[in-house]
């Protein structure tokens, strides 16, 4: 990138010089005797025009070399005239774009005042003639469009910028959602193998057939966590094989892989018809709910899941009568669950209740997407 931008550099100085040098040899021959074009003038031109390969490195010193140098070039009144004013006008533009107009409007407006001080010790008369105000107007129309330019790409940076970060944001937005949907899929269905494969090993010997079921419900469930974890990744990969939306319409696989370790499990009141959003988020709440029992609780044997609505607000609480608890850090589980109803405007309690842990969602349903 800056190899580039020197490069550019480097050609747009040799261009306008050789550009200035080439007119002030045409107008030459047009101009009186007295207005000749030697050696010297090449060189004193060439002088003025090529600083500007570093202009952007050093705007404000080339602009005055080659402003200085142009105004001397002129004063002398005996070489051929021509547009020797574009090589300082070209690092007026540059000082204004790098340094801003103000640094841009002091600099032009010193060599300016400095120019008329040195005509005037030099005898010419004391107001300026119409040069002068052509060079003021110039000078003048120049910051103000190098201001210009400055704003519109301050402007489209701003731009590319906010585009990036709202970017990013989606993107990290989109590894949270994965993140959730990952998690709840498997650690619900590996919990609950978990807690089967420690009772398979507890009884294998001295209750054979309480193992062989909780082998079987250690095949149920890994079957199922299979499915739901193909599922997911379709969906993440916008497959158009798509398992159903989870809903709590399918909450009696839950609950009967909470009975199967053992735990009694009382739900009270119906969910009712949810919009979708909220549907699915409560399905994920109560099913990381009941996985947090199975992991967490010590030494529960109930659960009760309660449904119900107050005003606009679906609620759904999750309470074990487990012993000892404390509030807990929150992990990914807790965090995922909040994350979900702060999505949907709704909040997510989770307190310590008689020894046990309650959890607590209030979801929004009036205007749900």
């Amino acid at each position: 990138m800056w190899k580039t931008a020197r490069k550019a550099d480097v050609v747009t100085a040799v261009i306008a010089t050789l550009f200035v040098l080439a007119v002030h040899t045409g107008a030459a021959r047009w101009q009186p005797e007295t207005h000749r074009l030697d050696a010297f003038a090449y060189l004193w031109l060439a002088a003025a025009g090529l600083p500007l390969i570093v202009r952007r490195r050093f705007p404000l010193t080339v602009f005055l070399v080659s402003g200085v140098l142009t105004w001397a070039y002129f004063a002398a009144h005996y070489y051929a005239l021509g547009p020797a004013f574009v090589l300082p006008t070209i690092a007026l533009f540059v000082l204004t774009r790098v340094r801003g107009w103000v640094v841009a409007s002091i600099a032009a407006g010193s060599l300016i005042t400095g120019g008329w001080i040195a005509y005037l010790i030099t005898g010419g008369p004391l107001l300026p003639d119409m040069r002068g105000v052509v060079v003021l107007v110039l000078a003048s129309a120049v910051i103000g469009i190098g201001t210009a330019v400055q704003n519109r790409v301050a402007v489209i940076a701003a731009n590319r910028e906010r585009a990036a970060e709202q970017q990013q944001r989606m993107a990290e937005q989109e590894r949270l959602r994965i993140a959730r949907e990952v998690h709840d899929v498997v650690a619900h269905s590996l919990a609950m193998i978990n807690v089967q494969a420690g009772v398979a090993a507890h009884v294998a010997d001295r209750r054979p057939d309480q193992a062989k079921e909780a082998l079987v419900n250690i095949k149920e469930a890994s079957a199922s966590a299979l499915k739901d974890l193909r599922a997911t990744v379709a969906l993440l990969r916008g497959g158009e094989d798509r398992a159903p939306a989870p809903s709590l319409r399918q909450m009696s696989e839950l609950i009967e892989h909470a009975r199967a370790t053992g735990l009694e499990v009382q739900v009270h009141g119906e969910p009712g018809e949810l919009p979708a959003p909220v549907d699915g988020a409560a399905y994920r709440i109560l099913q990381e709910s009941l996985t947090n029992v199975v992991r967490h609780a010590h030494e529960p044997t109930k659960i009760d899941v309660h449904f119900g609505q107050q005003g606009l607000q679906f609620l759904l609480v999750v309470r074990d009568d487990g012993t000892g608890a404390v509030q807990p850090k929150p992990g990914h589980g807790l965090r995922g669950m909040g994350e979900r109803a702060a999505a949907l405007g709704g909040r997510l309690t989770a307190s310590v209740v008689d020894g046990g842990f309650e959890i607590k969602a209030e979801l929004p349903i009036e205007g749900a997407p």
